[in-house]
C-alpha cells in the first residue's frame, strides 16, 4: 500500500526541477507519527503542493511565450503548480474525512502536462529491536 503522506513529504514533477514539498493542514484531524496525514482532496496549488523549483513543460504558456522568445531555444520559467483535480488514489481506499488517503503510490496531474510523484511519504517508521 505505501506509507501515508503527511505534512513535510517531498513530491517531484515530471517537468520540475527540484522537489517540492507536500503541506498537510491538520484540519483532517489525523495524524501519523505526529504529522497530519493527507488525503487526496489535499491538492490544492501553493496550499498542498509548493512549486518545483523550474519548469520545463512546453504546455506551460509561460515557458512556450519565454522559448518563442528564445528562438526556440527551451527556457524554463518558475513553477506554479496547476493542480486542479484531487490525487489519482492507489488501493485499497482507507478513508481520511470521506476521502481516500493519499500514499506513496498515488499521483496527481498537472494542467501543464506535469505528473507529480511522491519521493518522500514526509514520515518514516524505525523499529528498534
Amino acid at each position: 500500500m505505501g506509507c501515508v503522506n503527511c505534512m513535510n513529504g517531498k513530491l517531484m514533477c515530471s517537468f520540475g526541477t527540484a522537489p517540492g514539498t507536500l503541506s498537510v493542514l491538520p484540519m483532517n484531524m489525523v495524524m501519523v507519527n505526529n504529522y497530519p496525514a493527507a488525503n487526496i482532496m489535499d491538492h490544492k496549488p501553493l496550499m498542498n503542493v509548493l512549486p518545483f523549483g523550474m519548469c520545463t513543460s512546453l504546455a506551460n504558456p509561460a515557458v512556450a511565450a519565454a522559448t518563442a522568445a528564445a528562438l526556440g531555444v527551451l527556457t524554463p520559467q518558475p513553477c506554479i503548480p496547476a493542480v486542479s483535480a484531487p490525487w489519482i488514489p492507489a488501493a485499497p481506499m482507507i478513508m481520511i474525512k470521506g476521502a481516500p488517503i493519499a500514499n506513496q503510490m498515488g499521483k496527481m496531474m498537472c494542467n501543464w502536462a506535469g505528473v507529480i510523484n511522491p519521493v518522500y511519504a514526509g514520515q518514516a517508521i524505525v523499529i528498534a529491536k
